[in-house]
């Protein structure tokens, strides 16, 4: 009885690390584009610091994914994620300088790369939709936008206030990638 015990304490605590650790990711990426958008609109002396930061995200997913899906899925999963920020710095830094042509472009890139990171995810899990993680990108990257744009245009009451609803997102995020890999795992 107490080996027994233990054994579901044990799953109970790893099941809890597991939801926290996401939940610090997924809030590490909303806050540090957050900080990415505000350095860049105003031309903050920091961006270059916060952007290494921000680029720190997608390692820190891997580094927890390796120990479910192994390396070469881990890696995948950076690289679809990396490219997701690289294109957002892209099209925040043209819709700050008037390009719309390449703003729009960057768009139709974040929205593709936002698909291919729903299918991969689907293609891993049997736990997590694709059609789940695509709506729930997209508005990710629709709030996101919407952020970027408050700030840019000097709305900062508003800019703020979208933040709360991002935050909530992102834990959204956190909680279904968790659940499904407790699913999938039998934590």
């Amino acid at each position: 009885m107490i080996n027994r015990r233990v054994n579901t304490m044990s799953s109970c605590a790893k099941r809890i690390e597991l939801i926290n650790t996401l939940r610090k990711l997924w809030s590490e990426h909303t806050m540090w584009t957050r900080s990415f958008i505000i350095s860049t609109a105003a031309d903050l002396g920091d961006l270059q610091y916060v952007t290494q930061r921000l680029l720190r995200n997608p390692k820190d997913f891997a580094a927890v994914l390796r120990g479910y899906y192994g390396f070469d899925k881990a890696n995948r999963f950076e690289q679809l994620l990396t490219e997701h920020l690289t294109i957002a710095a892209g099209f925040v830094n043209e819709a700050k300088a008037g390009d719309t042509p390449a703003a729009n472009e960057s768009r139709k890139n974040w929205y593709r790369n936002a698909d291919e990171i729903a299918e991969f995810l689907a293609s891993i899990n049997p736990f997590w939709s694709r059609r789940m993680w695509q709506a729930m990108l997209h508005e990710h990257l629709k709030i996101t936008e919407e952020e970027a744009v408050l700030r840019l245009t000097g709305q900062y009451s508003a800019d703020v206030a979208l933040y709360d609803e991002i935050e909530a997102q992102g834990l959204e995020m956190a909680d279904f990638m968790a659940e499904g890999i407790i699913n999938q795992f039998n934590l």
